[in-house]
């Protein structure tokens, strides 16, 4: 919960819920719902069961609320993710089949990275990340890549620590993007889960090679990826994206 006071419009507060349902890593209960929005109990169960009347909110059978299937239809109509998405999946089924790891397509989404898509298997080393899930871009392969196009408006505030390794002092964390920003390419050393790393590139939009509308990586066991054989899969990988988006 924050203490920025919850927004007085309806439509501001649905729009919350359906956040908060989608930021869950499971079903939530009414409870949860409540303190991750700062709305009163009452307040987020009427609204909750109003979305669940529009389809865009599920109640399960023990009374908890997940994002409900019409909003995932809604969103699988954007337009310019779907494209994307539509574009990148032969190269993340290549990246997948090649180092038999999780592959991601991200996006920035304000301070954090959202998974557009995910790729794994039976043999991937298991993670947190799921597709429509978010990390914070300081921690991650695919968000220090977003972050270093931009160096002027690093996250600002106290910067969540996941694990030990994650870089919470801004110093640290200027150093780290400086770095990459000279290589072309992320990487997360055990920075968002323990014993879990993780490579990225950067995929430019159409004419323009300054800014990032995306990015490719793989994550997977640090004791069994290969920076520099992955990465430079990985580098691969999003050039050719980023120019058959240019193609497109």
């Amino acid at each position: 919960m924050t203490d920025v006071p919850p927004p007085r419009s309806v439509l501001a507060r649905g729009a919350l819920l359906l956040r908060a349902c989608g930021e869950g890593a499971g079903a939530l209960t009414l409870a949860e719902l409540a303190l991750r929005t700062g709305l009163p109990k009452p307040t987020a169960h009427r609204l909750a069961g109003e979305l669940v009347r529009l389809g865009l909110v599920e109640r399960t059978a023990d009374g908890t609320y997940r994002i409900g299937l019409q909003l995932f239809v809604l969103g699988q109509s954007a337009p310019s993710l779907r494209e994307l998405r539509d574009a990148a999946l032969p190269y993340l089924g290549d990246l997948h089949e090649a180092t038999h790891e999780n592959v991601h397509l991200a996006v920035p989404h304000g301070t954090d990275t959202l998974f557009v898509e995910k790729v794994t298997g039976r043999r991937a080393t298991p993670i947190v990340s799921r597709t429509g899930g978010r990390l914070p871009a300081h921690c991650t392969a695919t968000g220090k890549l977003f972050l270093a196009q931009d160096p002027g408006r690093p996250p600002h505030g106290t910067l969540p620590r996941l694990t030990p390794r994650t870089l919470v002092l801004p110093g640290q964390l200027a150093r780290d993007l400086a770095l990459t920003r000279a290589r072309g390419y992320g990487l997360n050393w055990e920075e968002a889960e323990v014993g879990v790393s993780a490579v990225a590139a950067p995929v430019y939009a159409p004419g323009d090679a300054s800014r990032a509308v995306a990015a490719l990586s793989v994550t997977g066991g640090t004791r069994r990826l290969d920076m520099d054989r992955v990465g430079a899969r990985v580098c691969a990988a999003a050039r050719a994206l980023t120019r058959a988006l240019s193609t497109a």
